[in-house]
């Protein structure tokens, strides 16, 4: 079963894909052990992604997670936030 993970929500305020939303066409989940981050993140002046977009996660390099099958994410919605980095995945728990 293909599910595709949609991001929710982006309380970024730095990140040039975050106007209101995520903007980008998908986004890498990346990390350390303890957390993950949104390695789509990308802090610039410039505005990218496309103008009206709710962004999914590509790919989840966590795979401890809770929510990863196949380095896919299974979550209903996903979060991204500061946390232990400037964009952290809010939804990530640990299994």
């Amino acid at each position: 079963m293909t599910v595709i993970t949609n991001v929710s929500e982006c309380s970024v305020g730095n990140c040039s894909f975050n106007h209101d939303g995520c903007t980008a066409l998908a986004i890498t989940v990346s990390g350390s052990a303890d957390h993950a981050s949104c390695a789509t993140f990308i802090d610039t002046s410039i505005s990218g992604g496309l103008p009206k977009m709710l962004a999914q996660v590509g790919a989840c390099q966590r795979a401890e997670c809770n929510f990863n099958h196949d380095l896919m994410c299974t979550a209903p919605a996903v979060k991204v936030g500061p946390g232990a980095d400037a964009a952290d995945c809010l939804t990530y728990t640990h299994a």
